[in-house]
């Protein structure tokens, strides 16, 4: 089957303090900063996570951290996000990063195993739960997906793959010199 995504180019997060938020993602993490956008009342910046995907702030008057939520607990009530897992390239990465963020007066929790994965958990200043991941090989989702929910819904039954009866594809596409944009608030700030 053909995949129409290629990866995830960004996360759109807020902040009320982005000097805080830029300390933290560039300096902290190591994440490049490779996009600012902005002017008084509005700034949007991008720090790479890896070749074509970004998690980004926007900086609004009034944002205050989030309370933190351990990673994963129920909830109850209207709710959208848990966590960002970033997946790391080895297992002394893993421990690099952890001892970083020790070292520098961060909370991290110790390294869980949860049989596919080893993980480290922590919150970002604006109360963002972060867990950073290395992939054990050969056991990765992607190339060999697990099902092990011993009551899946009747909806989940139907398989991995995607059901394409469900929601077809229109019999015709936009055509090309159909195809109109909209000018957007980042255009605004770009030479």
């Amino acid at each position: 089957m053909q995949r129409s995504f290629k990866g995830v180019h960004h996360i759109a997060m807020a902040t009320g303090n982005l000097d805080k938020t830029i300390r933290y993602w560039r300096d902290l993490l190591r994440m490049r900063m490779v996009g600012a956008f902005g002017k008084k009342g509005y700034k949007q910046y991008f720090f790479e996570i890896s070749e074509g995907s970004c998690i980004s702030f926007f900086e609004w008057e009034g944002v205050e951290p989030i309370h933190e939520k351990d990673h994963g607990r129920a909830v109850r009530g209207q709710f959208a996000f848990d966590h960002i897992s970033f997946e790391v390239s080895s297992e002394d990465e893993l421990w690099e990063i952890k001892d970083r963020l020790e070292h520098n007066g961060e909370w991290i929790s110790e390294v869980i195993d949860h049989g596919i994965i080893l993980s480290v958990y922590t919150f970002d200043p604006n109360g963002i739960a972060i867990e950073f991941t290395y992939q054990k090989k050969g056991l990765s989702l992607q190339e060999n997906p697990l099902d092990y929910d011993k009551d899946p819904t009747p909806i989940a039954k139907e398989g991995i793959e995607p059901q394409l009866d469900i929601f077809p594809n229109p019999a015709e596409p936009t055509p090309v010199k159909q195809r109109k944009t909209h000018r957007g608030l980042m255009k605004d700030y770009m030479i």
